[in-house]
Order: structure tokens, then C-alpha cells, then sequence
């Protein structure tokens, strides 16, 4: 029971301190918002905005979660507050999963942003919602620990944001967010296939559009799989660079 309340004072006390501070307001919740209105502005007509749809709601968590995680991890390591809860007793991977909580939470809080929009231009009916939902919460928790793995591997905010751009903006261009997967050059496409945000956007496009180019089982196990791994490569870096 202590190692859930340890859980939640660390959460509550990372949204509390952390999360208005002005590289999260600018990247986590500025930016998404003005690309939200400025697609769904420039769209001319219901289909239009539900083709963009899918692609809106996954930038909007992607920036919002990595923001989150670089400012939060390096942050406490700068200030040396991150040793100090690492002589906590409490676990590491628990410890790492309340780091990252919060960051999931404003992630799927983020998706909702452009669909509630959404509502006031189309009619969203026959959206898969079950399949939505699942896929907001996956693509949060895998860009939460791209998130925390980039945190994990600088010193300073301003290379995590570096950082974190060099992971988020050739995601935009090879996601099949706005360029299906269909139509891109075959020798770029397998570059698609080792980004996890191509199989949330693929889930999205299946789930509201019905145009999915992925089978749905296989985006949600490759989502699964690519978050286990940078969790754990994550906990690795923790454990080689700041314990040992």
C-alpha cells in the first residue's frame, strides 16, 4: 500500500511543479492546439478534416508527452532531486512509472484536443471509438517513454528538446501522418516500419477513416512491444549512468 501512495505523491507533485513550466506550455500544449486550428481552419470540407484526423491527434500527443518527460527528468536531475528519489525506498520500475504517469494522463488528455474541435466542423459517426481509445492510450504511453528515454540520455532542457525534435519531426514526414504509406518511395517506407508512431497512425486511420494499409493486430502488438523496449532500455540507462 506505501509503494502506491509513493506513486501517487511523485505524480501528483511532478503535474503540480512541472508541468507549467514554459517549454511544456510551448511544446505540450501551444503547439498542438495552433496545429490543430490551423489544419482543421484550412480544410475546405468534411472530408478533408476527417483525412487529417488521425494524423492531428497523434502530433498532439507526441509533442505533448515528450515535452512533458524533458522537462520533468531533467529538470529533477539538474536540481538533484532525482537522486534523492532514487535513494527512496521504493522501486526503480515503479519509481520510473510514476516519473512517466503523468506525462501518459496529459498525452491522452492532448488527443481529445482536436477530436472535441473536430466536432463543431463533421459528423464523427461510425468512428471506431473502442479502437481509438486503445490507440490514444498506446501511442501516449510509447511516446511517454521516447520521451523518457531521450530525458534519461541528456543534461540540460534545452538538449532534450533538441533531442526530442530530431525524433518528432521526421515522424511527421514518415508516419504516413499526412503522406499515406501507400504512396511513399519504397526505398523510404521501411524507415516507416521502425517508428513506433507509424502503427498508432495506421490504427487511427483505420479506426475513423477505415483506411488502414496495417493489420490492426499487428500495429497494437508492435506498439506494445516498441514501448516495453524503450522502458526498459530506459530503466538500463538509469541503472549504468546514475546508480552504478
Amino acid at each position: 500500500m506505501k509503494k502506491w501512495i509513493a506513486f501517487w505523491n511523485i505524480l501528483v507533485k511532478d503535474m503540480k511543479n512541472y508541468y507549467l513550466k514554459p517549454p511544456n506550455i510551448s511544446w505540450g500544449i501551444i503547439f498542438p492546439f495552433a496545429w490543430t486550428l490551423m489544419f482543421l481552419l484550412r480544410s475546405k470540407s468534411d472530408v478533408d478534416i476527417r483525412d487529417i484526423l488521425p494524423g492531428i491527434i497523434a502530433i498532439s500527443i507526441l509533442f505533448g508527452t515528450t515535452s512533458m518527460l524533458a522537462v520533468t527528468i531533467t529538470f529533477e536531475r539538474k536540481g538533484r532531486s532525482f537522486e534523492r528519489l532514487l535513494l527512496a525506498p521504493i522501486d526503480l520500475n515503479l519509481l520510473m512509472m510514476a516519473k512517466t504517469a503523468g506525462a501518459i494522463i496529459f498525452g491522452i488528455m492532448n488527443a481529445f484536443v482536436p477530436i472535441v474541435f473536430s466536432l463543431f466542423f463533421i459528423n464523427l459517426s461510425g468512428v471506431n471509438w473502442i479502437s481509438v481509445i486503445v490507440s490514444v492510450v498506446l501511442i501516449s504511453v510509447t511516446s511517454t517513454f521516447l520521451g523518457l528515454f531521450i530525458a534519461v540520455s541528456v543534461n540540460e532542457v534545452f538538449e532534450a528538446q533538441t533531442f526530442s525534435n530530431f525524433f518528432r519531426f521526421p515522424m511527421i514526414f514518415l508516419c504516413g501522418l499526412f503522406i499515406p504509406l501507400s504512396q511513399m518511395p519504397v526505398f523510404i517506407r521501411p524507415l516507416s516500419f521502425v517508428l513506433p508512431l507509424t502503427y498508432g497512425v495506421d490504427i487511427l486511420k483505420a479506426a475513423i477513416n477505415n483506411d488502414g494499409y496495417i493489420s490492426m493486430w499487428i500495429s497494437f502488438i508492435a506498439l506494445i512491444l516498441f514501448g516495453l523496449f524503450m522502458f526498459l532500455f530506459s530503466i538500463r540507462n538509469v541503472k549504468r549512468k546514475w546508480i552504478m
